[in-house]
């Protein structure tokens, strides 16, 4: 466990469980953890030992997103270079690259969420083969509100969960959707009792343990194909809308608002 400074990873048998690690900061999403759980997905991504892969956070919140307190900061020190538009875009790909690593796992993966999973958090829980969500959790993607768009190649995964309507609904008003309308949405794959979330996909992760794992592998590949055949080629260039975006005066005045606990004004500048 010492070479992760943000996860918590074990493994019993077949079955490996991720906690996100990173409490005093409510697991918020910084360079250091996408990293992780980018080299965690890919360590496991083809192990022929593993059957299934847990992904869950702490007991009273999953993870509250991308790190805000980030944005515009300096780093302290010398002034450090302006980057290029080119180093932006490079750097953007962190997110992306971390749901990428998730979506691809050989071994079925299953979210076990507690408390709220927001924005990042909930881009990466969409990539796993299942949710299941304790009563009183709930998903939220806060981005457009903020004055930016979802990326993370997340709206195609979300559209081919809840369909188009609902998932223009849940991205655009970026409001808390708990866990009994995930589940009626299709975002989640079972609701339990508060805290039970973690001991249910325990429960699953055993049962697929227990299945032969060649044809599990296969049918896994065989639906991702089919449902994601077209996500690249919608989402490609949704890294420079994130650019776009993240350098406008709405994204400014958006997380300004979000700080100072006040209703924003934007302009569509």
């Amino acid at each position: 466990m010492s070479e992760w400074k943000h996860l918590l990873v074990e493994q019993t048998g077949g079955i490996v469980t991720v906690r996100i690690n990173r409490l005093d900061a409510r697991n918020a999403l910084n360079g250091r953890l996408m990293h992780e759980l980018t080299d965690v997905a890919r360590r496991y991504r083809t192990d022929p030992g593993v059957r299934a892969v847990i992904l869950t956070g702490g007991e009273s919140f999953f993870s509250a997103g991308a790190d805000l307190s980030s944005v515009g900061e300096s780093g302290g020190g010398a002034e450090k270079p302006k980057p290029t538009l080119l180093e932006l875009r490079q750097a953007v790909l962190a997110g992306p690259d971390m749901c990428k690593a998730w979506e691809e796992m050989e071994p079925v993966t299953i979210a076990a969420i507690e408390g709220y999973c927001v924005g990042g958090a909930c881009a990466l829980v969409l990539c796993c083969d299942f949710r299941i969500m304790g009563e009183g959790s709930m998903m939220r993607l806060p981005e457009v509100p903020l004055g930016i768009n979802m990326s993370w190649r997340t709206l195609p995964r979300l559209a081919t969960i809840a369909g188009p309507s609902r998932a223009k609904r849940f991205a655009m008003f970026g409001e808390a959707t708990d866990a009994q309308r995930c589940l009626q949405w299709g975002m989640a794959d079972e609701v339990t009792p508060k805290g039970g979330a973690l001991a249910e996909a325990q429960t699953w992760a055993e049962r697929l343990a227990s299945l032969p794992p060649l044809p599990v592998r296969m049918t896994k590949e065989a639906v991702n194909a089919a449902a994601n055949a077209i996500h690249h080629a919608s989402t490609f260039m949704d890294r420079d809308q994130y650019l776009l975006t993240f350098l406008s005066e709405d994204f400014r005045e958006g997380v300004s608002a979000f700080f100072e606990k006040r209703k924003p004004d934007f302009s569509g500048r």
